[in-house]
């Protein structure tokens, strides 16, 4: 079981760090992503991270800004959110996906997180 927090009201122009934990053994072969999801838009995918964490991926509109991490020793993943704005405000999602090389994302996602709300707004 995936679970997000960390979700909160910030102005634009500050920060975030998002948590994802899970339980049970580690999940050592899946990779991590970060989804968010806007009012009335399509699920879009943030960033990810290789099982190994050596391999890093964010989309363009992010790059720069956010900060993926964590390891499956803690069971525990992060999206550090910097310069925030209101175009971020959405529910954010973690996933997890098998991804065995570690230097790659996963392509599909099994397990899913209840999201949290990111609001960016002055």
């Amino acid at each position: 079981q995936f679970m997000e927090s960390g979700g909160d009201v910030v102005q634009p122009g500050g920060s975030l760090r998002l948590s994802c934990t899970y339980s049970g053994a580690p999940l050592d072969y899946y990779g991590i992503g970060w989804f968010r999801q806007a009012p009335g838009k399509e699920r879009e995918g943030v960033s990810c991270i290789s099982s190994s964490g050596a391999y890093t991926n964010y989309t363009s509109a992010v790059k720069g800004r956010f900060t993926i991490s964590g390891d499956h020793a803690k069971n525990t993943f992060y999206l550090e959110m910097n310069g925030l704005e209101p175009e971020d405000t959405a529910v954010y999602y973690c996933a997890g996906g098998y991804e065995m090389t570690g230097w790659g994302c996963a392509t599909d996602y099994h397990y899913w997180g209840q999201g949290t709300q990111v609001t960016v707004s002055s």
